[in-house]
């Protein structure tokens, strides 16, 4: 195709903040930041440049799970060409999932580390495959799996072409591996740096009085949220779960086992969050197979989105703050959804129900495991922990407890 020559200011598009990632060749460039902080923009408008850029250049986008791919980089990539004023130049297509640069034919994939088969076997048509995106790469918890990854990205780069794992994440953990590994111990191949959302002047007065509202309230979670600074666990609400991969189908039919779902409202600044588990209440064991975890979402999409999971026939308990939302979602055909039954004290007895469980977490809910890695009793000023939990970390937290409110009142009787 022939292309028609167009200049842009990439100062005015990508903004301030970002000169030394933008510049940077090495092989790993890693970027912590907190919300707002326009990470994930940056790096999906440097991709979009480099695939224009360098014609032998084909890029891998990679996160835990593929499912969440389409609705978080793919979609980000998208804004990166409309910013720029490029999208004609690319094919993006869904199935498979992928992008294409039309007048060359070069590809940006996309794959999770769900299956790892589907990375080590990426074959390139045109040029080589040499720009990897790890978004989110805070829920990769097992840096085995990283390197798998890394050394599966080999061979010679023609002449002016380099090799770049750029790893975007929240650091919600200190004691996470990429820590130690990028922040600690850099060398001379790595660039790691931290962003916050005050290098972000696309922002309005409403986006930072978020934060300065953070600020004022909660400064503890303001440090991670706010200013991108390494979160320290402590004090964690659950710590009786583990990760591993099982069959829901062989589970749900054991004796005693019944499907448990949980709805939490979100909008803007919070996620929709479904919880979908399996309760076995002889051997007291909680698996969680599932979830939903959205921002932006109106009752229409909920409702779609629940019935294109195949959960529109289980018997969901919404919280009951929104009793509007509830109704409009049952006239969409979740007619078994009902509101929680929220009484004094509630919050705790959930909690307290839960914890008496064993919690099997399938791998694919990254959402889930994000949370109870980080869904912490609160403190005071003077750092004395509270009997309740943070107000953060706690959508599908919440959702979990809503799904399992009959047997906790069961029990409470």
């Amino acid at each position: 195709m022939t292309l028609r020559h167009r200049i842009i200011s990439l100062p005015e598009i990508v903004g301030k903040g970002y000169r030394d990632f933008w510049l940077f060749k090495g092989r790993y460039r890693v970027v912590k930041g907190s919300r707002a902080s326009k990470k994930s923009a940056t790096t999906a408008l440097s991709l979009i440049v480099n695939i224009i850029k360098y014609p032998e250049a084909n890029v891998l986008v990679i996160r835990k799970t593929f499912r969440t791919l389409k609705d978080s980089c793919y979609a980000q990539l998208k804004w990166a060409m409309r910013r720029l004023g490029v999208e004609e130049w690319f094919d993006c297509k869904l199935s498979p999932l992928e992008i294409t640069y039309k007048p060359t034919g070069q590809k940006i994939f996309f794959r999770g580390l769900d299956d790892p088969l589907k990375i080590t076997s990426i074959a390139v048509d045109v040029g080589v495959l040499c720009f990897v995106w790890i978004e989110e790469a805070y829920e990769i918890m097992n840096e085995a799996d990283f390197d798998m990854l890394n050394e599966s990205i080999r061979g010679q780069s023609p002449p002016g072409l380099y090799k770049q794992f750029t790893l975007s994440l929240n650091p919600w953990n200190e004691g996470h591996w990429i820590k130690k590994r990028f922040f600690d111990n850099p060398d001379a191949d790595t660039l790691a740096i931290t962003t916050n959302y005050m290098c972000n002047e696309f922002l309005d007065e409403q986006d930072l009085k978020v934060f300065e509202l953070m600020k004022e309230k909660n400064p503890k979670r303001y440090k991670v949220a706010g200013l991108g600074e390494w979160g320290v666990v402590d004090g964690l609400v659950y710590e009786n779960w583990n990760i591993r991969e099982f069959n829901v189908n062989d589970i749900s039919k054991q004796e005693g086992v019944r499907s448990v779902f949980g709805l939490d409202f979100g909008f803007t600044n919070d996620p929709t969050a479904l919880f979908c588990g399996l309760i076995d209440t002889e051997e007291k064991r909680l698996y969680v197979f599932d979830e939903m975890y959205q921002r932006g979402l109106i009752n229409d999409e909920i409702a779609q989105k629940i019935t294109d999971m195949g959960y529109a026939k289980e018997r969901i308990v919404a919280d009951s703050a929104e009793p509007k939302s509830i109704a409009e979602i049952r006239r969409k055909g979740i007619r078994r959804m009902r509101p929680s039954r929220k009484g004094q004290d509630s919050i705790r007895a959930g909690i307290q129900y839960v914890q008496g469980f064993k919690i099997i977490i399938h791998p694919q809910c990254v959402n889930f495991i994000t949370e109870i890695q980080n869904y912490q009793w609160d403190e005071d000023t003077t750092g004395k922990k509270l009997n309740v939990p943070i107000d953060d970390f706690n959508h599908l937290m919440d959702a979990m407890r809503y799904a399992v409110e009959e047997y906790t009142r069961r029990e409470r009787r």
